[in-house]
């Protein structure tokens, strides 16, 4: 087991050290939204597939119309009509036309496009008022998609855009990483489910609830979460569940070295593999990472935004790798527009929120930086990481920052 307090990027490395994806799975378009993807989609036919009218109007030869104006319309007669869905059974020659919809098949021979505003039509046969040059109003074969494109690669989460394009390659369903199974145990006698009256001196469990929600938000199946109190024997039967038949299992609180935390001889009692235990980190110092059999254990620490803050710079990327996703969110940097100072000897996962301005992102502290002031999350945008070894940070200077929300970055 690692020994000392680590750094977050090494505790990370040794995080995804330990991830071993899983092997994808079909899945049907209709049930893969918010999936990620398990291989790489390519195009075995252009999108669209056939040149085809981007208005309804008529299908002509551009040099029938080259000099067709409001003064000297250009007279043609209509041979055929090509609707969606039912193209047109004749091809143009010279002096013809024919009626078109918008996104019907062009007829063999035509070359452009009118639009009806731009015609009038009686007894057969079509007025044309205005040129249409070669191209005019028409879409290529493959405009949108080439054959042999790769539309979508592997580890990307499928949104309503993403099914669409699978839908207009006539996909009926695609490769998908299994969601990982997940499991959440929180340890505490003070812990009072919400909704229940609060006992001199209990709390009520919300890491429960944002450990949960967290990990559904990246793609994990929960498929349990339990608490249990601080006793050595009810601590090991809870984690005998919780570790069963799940691919990770994040346990909060009890992780200490205190008399009442009985995580770790209880995990150690059940064989688990200590990889390290300690971050160079506030909040999140007693955090512990291990395996037991195929499962990866975290132990995070039970104040609500330690618990939060571990889990999105250490089980988050655990997800996404095993989705088979970029494991970390790109790093950014941002303006700080207010001073902050720390000791040295760890490293501050300040939260933020963040602005867009002329010189780029802006970052400032929501609050108070308490372990246990859950309510600095609520405004948080992303985690501004100051190094182990910085002691103040000035307004106006640049630091690192983890986005937590898309619109600034981050992988969804």
């Amino acid at each position: 087991m690692a020994s000392g307090l680590l750094e977050i990027d090494e505790a990370r490395r040794l995080v995804l050290g330990a991830v071993t994806p899983s092997q994808p799975e079909p899945v049907a378009l209709d049930a893969a939204l918010g999936r990620v993807l398990g291989e790489d989609v390519s195009a075995e036919q252009p999108v669209p597939a056939f040149d085809n009218s981007a208005m309804d109007g008529f299908a002509v030869r551009a040099q029938d119309v080259a000099h067709a104006d409001g003064a000297a319309p250009v007279v043609l007669g209509v041979i055929d009509e090509s609707r969606a869905g039912a193209p047109a059974r004749a091809g143009l020659e010279a002096g013809q036309a024919i009626a078109i919809s918008t996104g019907a098949m062009l007829p063999p021979g035509a070359d452009a496009v009118v639009p009806v505003e731009d015609t009038s039509r009686r007894d057969g046969r079509v007025e044309v008022r205005a040129a249409a040059p070669a191209g005019r109003h028409v879409r290529r074969a493959g405009d949108d998609i080439r054959a042999g494109d790769t539309v979508l690669e592997r580890g990307t989460r499928l949104g309503a855009a993403e099914l669409g394009v699978l839908a207009s390659l006539g996909r009926p369903s695609v490769e998908c990483a299994p969601a990982p199974r997940l499991s959440v145990l929180v340890s505490g006698d003070e812990l009072a489910a919400p909704g229940r009256a609060l006992p001199a001196g209990a709390v009520h469990d919300s890491n429960s609830v944002t450990i949960g929600a967290l990990a559904r938000g990246d793609g994990a199946e929960v498929v349990r979460s339990a608490t249990v109190p601080d006793d050595p024997q009810a601590t090991t039967n809870a984690l005998t569940a919780a570790v069963a038949d799940v691919d990770v299992a994040v346990i909060c609180g009890g992780v200490s070295v205190g008399a009442h935390d009985h995580i770790r001889p209880s995990l150690d009692a059940l064989g688990a593999r200590p990889v390290f235990w300690g971050l160079a980190l506030r909040p999140g110092h007693p955090t512990w990472f291990g395996t037991l059999d195929t499962t990866l254990v975290f132990g995070l620490p039970g104040n609500p935004v330690s618990a939060m803050v571990t889990f999105v710079l250490l089980v988050r990327p655990a997800l996404r790798a095993l989705l088979g996703m970029p494991a970390s969110p790109p790093r950014l940097t941002a303006v700080m527009d207010r001073d902050y100072e720390k000791p040295a000897g760890r490293a501050h996962a300040v939260r933020c929120r963040i602005t867009a301005r002329e010189d780029g992102w802006h970052a400032e502290p929501t609050g108070p930086q308490g372990s246990h002031v859950l309510s600095s999350m609520l405004a948080a945008d992303a985690l501004a990481l100051l190094a182990s070894d910085t002691v103040a940070v000035r307004a106006g200077e640049r630091v690192e920052i983890e986005p937590l929300r898309a619109w600034i970055g981050a992988p969804a």
